[in-house]
Order: structure tokens, then sequence, then C-alpha cells
């Protein structure tokens, strides 16, 4: 009874509590792997019952890796979340190898309301017609429905209007990690600041 109590503990040790850096990396491909979308740093650090520094340092030496030996996958961090994905340089040859329709480019006032919503989240559509002069209802549906952006709840004010903010997908589309690699936005009052009125003004419909 005894020997097979230590077969026991010896496997309890490597399904997670002494993995050495190897086989953290190579669980944690397997976790991101099977995820397909992207998992939390603190979900990772609980599957490989370590903390999160050892668990960062795993992904980077993946993330490393990948990139080194040039792989068709690439390991990309958003902010706390961690997702494969492919290389970017392949992405012709995967689309032509699955037929895939080359996603359409988002237009300037798109990129506008994208831009407003990124710099000055969480933001409602009325600050962001403001800022823009026009209506942007439709803008913004065509954005949610790209998942570039998503609601984030009300703000205290009469009506309640919707708050919306940028998604992961938004990060990844823009190779970024995080909203503090974002350049400098060009015209922004001092201190970070935008100015928006209490009266709304007129709001024109937007071409």
């Amino acid at each position: 009874m005894l020997a097979h109590g230590s077969t026991l503990d010896l496997h309890i040790d490597r399904t997670g509590i002494r993995l050495d850096n190897k086989e953290m990396q190579t669980a944690a491909e397997g976790i991101l792997f099977a995820s397909g979308e992207p998992v939390h740093i603190s979900r990772i650090c609980m599957a490989l019952v370590t903390d999160r520094p050892r668990a960062e340092e795993a992904l980077q030496r993946l993330s490393d890796y990948y990139a080194f030996e040039r792989r068709g996958i690439r390991l990309i961090r958003m902010e706390d979340s961690y997702q494969l994905c492919s290389a970017p340089e392949y992405a012709e040859i995967i689309r032509r190898a699955f037929e895939i329709r080359k996603t359409a480019k988002l237009s300037q006032p798109a990129l506008e309301v994208l831009a407003i919503v990124a710099y000055y989240q969480p933001v409602t559509r009325a600050q962001v017609d403001q800022i823009r002069g026009v209506d942007s209802a439709y803008t913004m549906g065509l954005l949610l429905d790209r998942k570039l952006i998503e609601e984030n709840g009300h703000l205290q004010a009469p009506g309640r209007p919707r708050l919306y903010r940028t998604t992961k997908g938004f990060l990844r589309a823009f190779h970024i990690t995080s909203l503090e690699e974002l350049p400098p936005l060009p015209g922004v009052e001092e201190g970070g600041q935008m100015r928006l009125e209490d009266d709304l003004g007129q709001i024109e419909p937007e071409e």
C-alpha cells in the first residue's frame, strides 16, 4: 500500500506541482491550443499550479521560440491574456488554403470612431457623436459586429446611456498587447483630457 501511495504522489507531481521549465512551456502550449481563445494568466497559473512570474517566464520563452524558429504560429499577449494565432507573414497562404475572403478594411469613419473609443474609453455614443459632429450609430454598430468594441455598462446619468470600450480583438487586430502601447493622441488638451460640453448640440446624420 505504501508503494502504491508513493506512485500516486509522483503522478500528482508530474501533472502540475513540480513541472520543470520545459514541461511548463509544453503544458501552456497545450492549454492555449485547446482553448482557441485568449486565456487569462490567472487561469494558466491555476492549471500549472505555479505563480504568475514563473508562468509568464514560460510563456515568454515559448513566444521567443516560435519567433526564433520562424514557426507558423505565434503566441501573442493581450493585456493579461494569451492566445495562439497564425504567423502574420503566412496570412495570404492560410487564406488560400481555406479560401478565406480577405477581411474588408475599415472605412475612415470607422477608424475615427474606433480611435475615439480607444483613447477615451469608456465612452458613450453621444460623446462619440459630439467629438465627430455626426451621428455614429451605424458605424458603432459595424464595430460591434466586428467585435472591435463592446458594451461596458452604463453611465450613471439621466437615461443611463451605454458605455463602450475596445476589445481584445482590437488589440489583436492592431498587434498591440495593451492600450498603453497606443501612440500619443495629437491635439489632446493638457493633462490628456478631452472637453465635452454639456450641450451636445445638433447632431447631423452620417453620410
